[in-house]
């Protein structure tokens, strides 16, 4: 198919680990006013969408791929999907890929360059790594933290407010030892001017190649085969007492194996959705967007962390129906 000449694309690249903020960033990119038809891409690790309905209603278009990583099974459909894309590219002027906290960005980084249509017609503007400065400490060791820190041409250093001066100055230098190109800021909820990400032609091949000169040859990488995700999807209503009283629970007892938990409820069956997240033993929960008419109220949760029993999780949920 013939594509109409015209400016490449500029794309950003969302990353960070699980739970850092990175849907938080997202929706402030799609509610700041900066005059751009916006395309996003949300990639999750897991069988259940939830990242996507956390994004705000918007007129953008929101592409959404899950059941694994966007650097591993899905990268292919990473690459249809932009092609896909150029087809309408009347539609829309800039793309953001948001990918799932396991996501290594290498493989990432490299589609745009080895795909002939990717390489041609779109133009990565930069890598925006999204730190949560109270958990980073919990997976320093990650393989796939290490290298969204060393890829990234901007480090948001997200919740300062959860810790002290001096433990950011110790996270600050921590992280320089492992990228001392990256541009650094400091945020509560992502809280920074969109021109910061947006625009600002930061992602520079050398420097890529100087992190991993067989950067544009490497074709495996690794991951930590222990880390999961468990899907929980059920109809019903939730009775709201119960449910905070397991979620309490459940962090109590399990938030160090707990690197991540999220979900959209129908609690209490009110006119708007109940939407939690979690990161280790910290909760948040709130009424999100109003349930559409004739929309099935289904209840959606994902966990993520390691030593996770599948079948107590979901018979534990089934408890909290009424």
């Amino acid at each position: 198919m013939a594509y109409i000449k015209a400016k490449p694309v500029p794309v950003t690249v969302i990353t960070g680990y699980l739970g850092a903020g990175k849907t938080t960033l997202l929706n402030r990119i799609l509610t700041h006013k900066h005059g751009k038809q916006v395309a996003v891409i949300v990639n999750e690790f897991g069988e259940v969408g939830i990242d996507a309905q956390l994004v705000i209603d918007t007129n953008e278009e929101i592409l959404e791929m899950n059941n694994g990583c966007i650097c591993c099974t899905v990268r292919g459909d990473l690459i249809r999907i932009v092609n896909s894309l150029m087809q309408r590219r009347d539609k829309f002027d800039y793309l953001v890929i948001e990918t799932t906290g396991l996501a290594d960005p290498a493989p990432v980084i490299q589609s745009f360059f080895v795909d002939e249509i990717m390489r041609s017609h779109t133009e990565l503007d930069a890598v925006i790594t999204v730190i949560d400065a109270k958990h980073i400490w919990y997976h320093w060791d990650s393989y796939e933290a290490q290298e969204q820190i060393a890829f990234a041409d901007v480090v948001l250093i997200n919740k300062i407010d959860l810790i002290s001066k001096t433990q950011l100055v110790e996270l600050e230098k921590r992280l320089r030892k492992i990228n001392a190109f990256a541009k650094f800021y400091y945020t509560q909820n992502c809280d920074l001017n969109i021109d910061c990400v947006l625009g600002i032609e930061a992602f520079d091949l050398k420097n890529t190649l100087s992190i991993d000169p067989n950067f544009l040859d490497e074709a495996n990488h690794e991951h930590d085969q222990s880390i999961y995700s468990v899907a929980i999807a059920e109809m019903g209503t939730v009775n709201s007492d119960k449910l905070t009283n397991w979620l309490n629970q459940l962090t109590q007892t399990q938030g160090q194996n707990l690197f991540r938990l999220k979900g959209v409820l129908n609690v209490d069956a009110e006119d708007r959705r109940f939407v939690f997240q979690g990161i280790h033993m910290l909760l948040d929960g709130r009424p999100g967007r109003p349930w559409k008419p004739g929309e099935s109220r289904r209840n959606e949760l994902i966990f993520i962390g390691r030593s996770l029993d599948e079948n107590q999780l979901k018979q534990e949920f089934r408890n909290c129906l009424i």
